[in-house]
């Protein structure tokens, strides 16, 4: 799909840094894996190291300062491994007219590596452990001693060491292999209720069958679960199982919400349960890993994370990654922190421990093109700005193709976060994860033109794009993205856009959306917009309630207040910004007042979920509802409307749905 203008003309700028630093005369360091740190990086004798590159760009600026044009360190093709993350400062800053580049050889694959190749796989002989696994798995299983390749520190079950193998992430033995079981009773004596929703505060609940009885000699058994609600989860260390009442307790501490019969969990951390290809299990007690691997061993470069961060800068400006690969950390690939203007473009994040990357602080600095996948958490982490000065920081996430996130820590880790004010997410493409997409808090952002499908595959009451509870983060807009077959776990439901809790003053304006329940969906929020958009087979297309007046009126006077106050709501500068904000206290506060809905198309599914008691406080204008809007062809889910739609003499604007999505199309 074709990108905007302003998107295009910002691609084309860093495009253009980059490429031109080199024309206006940049230097050029060279790294490669058979160089040495020692040397002066030339491309006959190369610098062996991304730290030996920042080294010495160190030593050029000490001696005679930044080169007119700036510095590109050029990467030779190849792994690059590193037990620890490279850090760079303020000293380690280009210039806007000298930036530092940092890039992959033209067609070069060059990885940058927290991991290490495990090399000494072998045939398990130990009696005792083939007698523990699964009798198919007994002759297709092998182990590695990694202390004997110094690898000593593992971390915890799930958040610590993992094994990637032909580029992805290996399966922590578990039962069930896919999905997960119910709980099927509660023995904990704390029971709870929560508005009749009924549960037990203690992790001990009983299970259905017998398969934990082959689990008597493991001795760091985890589950892992949606123990009370649908969208909150956690891991915890088994404490005992009665096998006989078929009871497991957990350790403390235990869930905030408690438990509840028929939600689901699964247990991992078990070697008698590594019995299919792809799975692996360490005992790290004796530090020995064994693996079932899917395919020839020598084939596949089985690789165990090791470094916590990969790249983490501090202060620094005008800096790029360019074309390069992070891969095999247990924490954050790259991390930004008070920076200016620094770039990642071009390049691919995956198989990392927690998010891929995260940037807070600071101003103006972009993740452009860059494919984020396979991440422990979630995959962009933009912060910045000054709520109180309503000062954006600029940062944008542009172009990315963020799937299949969110493996270790499910909830609440979407592909980007915004938080702060000014923030921006264009044209990324978002897919597979178990919870939400794009998650905003504060002021002024905009997420557009964003193709988001498949996510909160695993929860319930949860939006693909989604924030909550604040009267106050107002002014952003959501529009021009197209959000598809988005049904939650079980197809239970959940929700398109999620404004949740009295969140308020968000357009929702020029979006499409196909198959997703609960499309649109304001709770209880105040001067909100949904204008322009398209629903098609959505039920329903249109959510809106008056919650603050009945079951969450006791946020009105506590958190909503809280939080309003500590803003300066009533200041000359907040006064002009959000005029409807400075009086809200004495305007009926619990009230859904100021909602618009006008100039939508809504066709198949149900259109309205309004409830009765937030029905009178919204205006309901020029709606096309269930009337054939003409689409170009909805048999092949071409929603563009032809020129005698409708709902043009309803003033319905024409969406830009060519320039929605990955621009060049998808990787």
């Amino acid at each position: 799909m074709r990108m905007t203008a302003a998107v295009s003309l910002g691609v084309m700028a860093l495009a253009v840094a980059v490429s031109g630093s080199a024309a206006a005369g940049a230097k050029v360091l060279y790294v490669a894996p058979d160089g040495s740190d020692a040397n002066p990086g030339t491309k006959d004798k190369p610098l062996a190291t991304l730290a030996g590159g920042r080294d010495a760009i160190r030593k050029i600026k000490t001696s005679g300062g930044l080169p007119r044009g700036g510095v590109i360190v050029e990467l030779a093709a190849g792994t690059y491994e590193q037990a620890t993350a490279v850090e760079f400062t303020e000293h380690d800053s280009g210039a806007a007219d000298g930036p530092i580049v940092y890039r992959a050889a033209k067609g070069a694959e060059v990885r940058i590596s927290g991991g290490k190749v495990v090399t000494n796989f072998k045939p398990v002989t130990d009696k005792t452990i083939l007698e523990r696994l699964d009798k198919k798995a007994r002759r297709k299983v092998l182990r590695a001693d990694l202390k004997a390749l110094g690898i000593k520190n593992y971390g915890a079950a799930g958040g610590g060491l993992e094994l990637f193998f032909q580029d992805r992430p290996m399966t922590l033995a578990r039962w069930p292999n896919e999905g997960f079981v119910k709980i099927t009773g509660l023995v904990g004596g704390h029971p709870r209720n929560v508005r009749g929703t009924k549960g037990d505060k203690v992790g001990k609940f009983m299970y259905k069958g017998d398969r934990p009885e082959r689990w008597t000699s493991e001795k760091d058994v985890w589950v892992h679960g949606y123990w009370f609600w649908d969208w909150s989860d956690q891991r915890h260390r088994v404490d005992s199982i009665d096998t006989d009442k078929r009871i497991i307790s957990v350790k403390p501490p235990y869930h905030g919400y408690g438990y509840r019969v028929g939600q689901w969990f699964y247990a991992f951390n078990i070697l008698a349960e590594l019995d299919q290809p792809g799975q692996w299990y360490l005992d790290r007690d004796t530090g020995v890993l064994y693996f079932w691997p899917p395919s020839d061993l020598s084939k596949g470069r089985p690789t165990v994370s090791i470094a916590g961060e990969l790249v983490n800068m501090r202060k620094t400006s005008h800096v790029t990654f360019q074309g390069i690969a992070f891969e095999a950390s247990r924490g954050t690939a790259v991390t930004l922190k008070d920076g200016k203007a620094n770039n990642l473009t071009n390049c691919v994040l995956r198989n990392i421990g927690s998010w891929g990357v995260r940037i807070s602080g600071g101003s103006g600095s972009t993740v452009t093109g860059c494919e984020i996948h396979q991440t422990g958490q979630g995959g962009i982490g933009l912060s910045g700005g000054n709520r109180k000065s309503l000062t954006s920081a600029d940062h944008q996430a542009v172009n990315n193709h963020i799937h299949h996130y969110g493996r270790w820590y499910r909830m609440y880790k979407p592909a980007i976060a915004l938080s702060g004010v000014g923030l921006r997410a264009s044209n990324n493409l978002i897919h597979d994860a178990p919870h939400m997409a794009i998650m905003f808090s504060g002021n002024d952002h905009v997420i557009e033109l964003n193709e988001i499908h498949r996510v909160c595959l695993e929860s319930n009451d949860a939006g693909a794009i989604y924030s909550g509870r604040d009267w106050t983060m107002r002014g952003t807009v959501i529009r021009y993205n197209y959000l598809h077959h988005i049904n939650g776990f079980l197809g239970r439901g959940c929700v398109g856009v999620y404004l949740d809790d009295m969140f308020s003053g968000t357009r929702i304006e020029g979006n499409v959306f196909y198959q997703v329940t609960r499309a649109a969906f304001i709770g209880g929020g105040r001067d909100c917009v949904i204008a322009n958009n398209i629903f098609v087979n959505c039920k329903p297309s249109l959510h809106i309630d008056a919650r603050a007046t009945g079951w969450a009126s006791y946020h009105v006077n506590t958190t909503m207040t809280k939080r309003l106050k500590a803003m300066p709501y009533q200041n000359a500068l907040w006064r002009k910004r959000y005029p409807k904000l400075v009086n809200i206290l004495s305007d009926a506060p619990a009230a859904p007042k100021g909602n618009i809905v006008s100039r939508n198309i809504s066709i198949g599914g149900r259109w309205d979920g309004v409830h009765g008691a937030a029905r009178k406080y919204v205006t309901f204008k020029d709606n096309l509802i269930d009337r054939d809007p003409h689409f170009v062809d909805r048999a092949k889910a071409n929603f563009q409307l032809r020129n005698d739609s409708p709902a043009y003499k309803l003033g319905f604007k024409r969406i830009p749905i060519e320039k929605i999505g990955l621009i060049g199309g998808h990787r």
